[in-house]
């Protein structure tokens, strides 16, 4: 292997062009729909895009949102320094899609409701709802912090541009953003970001394998690299990457991503029909998949080329997650314009993203706070309260953007908020889905426990990181390095990841064991203490009886088991099931309303002159804005 510089290559003429054209395309599609359905301007079409969106560009923007610059500049980087056990997040993938396709997403969308939040004021009650909402928006704001702050990085590292400068320019210009369109501006923003992420690591994929030797060299280089032990099966809850860690706690982090998720829910309701929805989280399986198979390739390709000259041990760097955009630079840097379209890649894919979530949290903070306590606001009074709260939370996340250059790696931050916050958040959810008998003082009881213990063994790991025992980073060589920094005296390295410091011998007991967790335990540890303590409060102060509980509010374990066969969907499936146009209710099969009759499923039609036709959660519950046709839109 060559010997490795410091120097690499940085942006020129052509690199801003591709830069600047990928972005005027990103911001001209949210322009574009924003002109276009301004006639069509209300609620509806604002908050669920009028429900008229197909599976395919949903699937897309789905893939684009969660996994953007985070995963484009720190996953690379984590198999470069922990190995392609990485790849085992595939596993959890397929169970997260199967699940929130399956169980989460048939209750949300047959409800009816735009917010996912206003299911837990219907299967519980309004403070619930309100407590949720309020950890939903600390949630995202520390997620779109790191979001920010990913892409900024980028462009410290490859064109010299101030650290802070991007960062606070991105966070202008994400607040801009978010004011242009709905939903329809989002999700074709988001589609167009998914190709363009694809083309920019296939084209790091193709000129780093040639750089690197060719498949079978980075094969043999990562292989003596230990970088290709992928199936650990130890089954420590400390260690950081094992196959349980991965499989079992990835599945509990993401499924609070996807599952019970406000942005990925508000485009799953998008969909023109329930079964649109489905495939577009299936076809969103395909392209997680897709995105996490470039990202593990990257890896190993960047680390068959930096095998003997490691640019972080060695000072080029100085933070890990600035390996992926230097290991750019270092082999297109010699290419006008691709370079380019790699930052580019991470930059306006982390646009929509941050769009979307302080577009969701300005909604949310509007529907759920403002609306009630200020009722009779006017039309422009609505626009403007919306629109303020837009920039305050802009603000907000490009603040927060400033911490997360504390958090250390980027994607253990990330999965790290939405483990603490995501668990006890998803066990809220199944609580009231699962168990019918669970009330509402369950529930509010659960997720105070379960936020209190996730948020324990997560701020406690960050006061007290585990030690490299634990974490196990990989060696790393620095023999074949020039320019050395005096303090990079060693040809190889163990620093952990996600420590600046030496691990001090005074520490507390708990800081070996419970804060030594693995970071992807955080979100189970919230989701067992929320279940255990809701239902075990629910059991003390009364559990709610089932019949007095709406049945398209809740699949129950008993009925969901059955389910799975035709014989047990008739035996045991009486709450509830939905087909098409029709609702199956204890037993009965009610049609749509036609005239003033209602046919039953053993052909007996009922007079219903002067009755009520028709049951809805909108109509019987509460005024939903997503379904008014005249409501204003903000």
């Amino acid at each position: 292997m060559e010997s490795h510089s410091r120097g690499v290559g940085t942006f020129q003429v052509w690199d801003y062009v591709v830069f600047a054209c990928l972005f005027v395309v990103s911001s001209g599609i949210g322009v574009f729909f924003a002109v276009k359905e301004r006639k069509k301007a209300s609620s509806r079409e604002f908050l669920v895009g009028g429900r008229q969106m197909s599976c395919g560009p949903v699937a897309l923007s789905l893939t684009a949102s969660f996994m953007s610059a985070v995963t484009v500049l720190g996953a690379p980087s984590d198999v470069y320094r922990f190995g392609a056990s990485f790849v085992l997040f595939g596993i959890a993938y397929l169970f997260v899609i199967f699940f929130t396709a399956e169980l989460f997403l048939p209750v949300f969308y047959r409800s009816g409701i735009t917010s996912t939040y206003e299911y837990l004021q219907l299967r519980f009650c309004k403070g619930v709802r309100m407590a949720a909402t309020l950890i939903y928006m600390v949630q995202t704001i520390l997620y779109t912090g790191v979001v920010v702050y990913a892409p900024a990085l980028a462009l410290n590292q490859v064109t010299g541009f101030d650290l802070w400068g991007s960062i606070f320019a991105t966070g202008i210009v994400c607040t801009f953003y978010c004011t242009l369109g709905g939903l329809k501006a989002v999700v074709w923003t988001d589609a167009f970001q998914m190709v363009v992420m694809v083309v920019g690591f296939l084209t790091v994929l193709v000129q780093g394998t040639v750089k690197a030797g060719g498949v079978a060299a980075v094969w043999s280089m990562s292989q003596r690299g230990d970088r290709l032990q992928v199936f650990d099966f130890d089954p420590d809850p400390l260690r950081r990457h094992t196959f349980w860690t991965i499989s079992v706690g990835g599945t509990f982090t993401w499924l609070g991503i996807y599952g019970v998720n406000q942005s990925t829910i508000q485009r799953c309701i998008s969909c023109k029909t329930e079964s649109h929805a489905r495939w577009a989280l299936y076809l969103n399986l395909l392209g997680l998949w897709i995105i996490l198979l470039c990202a593990v390739s990257s890896g190993l390709i960047m680390y068959a080329f930096y095998a003997t000259c490691d640019p972080w041990s060695a000072n080029y760097v100085s933070a890990p997650d600035q390996l992926m955009p230097y290991f750019v630079m270092d082999i297109l840097g010699s290419f006008p314009g691709l370079p380019g379209l790699f930052v580019a890649c991470a930059f306006s894919g982390t646009l929509s993203t941050v769009a979307a979530s302080i577009n969701a949290l300005a909604t949310v903070t509007f529907e759920d706070f403002v609306k009630q306590c200020c009722k009779d606001l006017s039309n422009r009074a609505a626009t403007y309260t919306s629109k303020g709260l837009c920039v305050v939370f802009g603000v907000a996340c490009t603040s927060m953007a400033v911490a997360a250059s504390y958090m250390g790696g980027v994607v253990q931050a990330a999965l790290s908020i939405h483990g603490m916050c995501g668990g006890p958040m998803l066990a809220l959810f199944s609580l009231g889905i699962l168990f019918p008998c669970a009330n509402a003082k369950g529930a509010a009881g659960g997720l105070a426990l379960g936020i209190a213990l996730s948020f324990w063994v997560g701020v406690g790991a960050f006061v007290y990181p585990p030690s490299s025992l634990n974490t196990r980073p990989l060696e790393l060589s620095t023999e074949d390095c020039l320019l050395l920094n005096t303090t990079a005296v060693a040809n190889t390295t163990q620093i952990p990841l996600n420590s600046t410091s030496p691990v001090s011998s005074h520490r507390p007991v708990l800081a070996e064991v419970w804060y030594s967790m693995s970071y992807l335990y955080y979100s189970a540890v919230g989701f067992t203490g929320t279940l255990a303590g809701g239902l075990l409060i629910s059991l003390l102060t009364g559990p709610s009886r089932p019949q007095d509980v709406n049945a398209d509010l809740t699949r129950p374990l008993a009925d969901l088991i059955c389910c799975c066969s035709e014989r047990g969907r008739g035996m045991c499936c009486s709450r509830g099931s939905y087909e098409g146009d029709k609702l199956t209710l204890e037993g009965m099969d009610f049609t749509t309303v036609q005239g003033k009759h209602i046919e039953h499923s053993d052909g007996i039609k009922e007079d219903i002159s002067g009755k009520k036709q028709s049951y809805t959660l909108q109509r019987e519950c509460y005024t939903n804005a997503g379904f008014l046709k005249e409501s204003q839109s903000f």
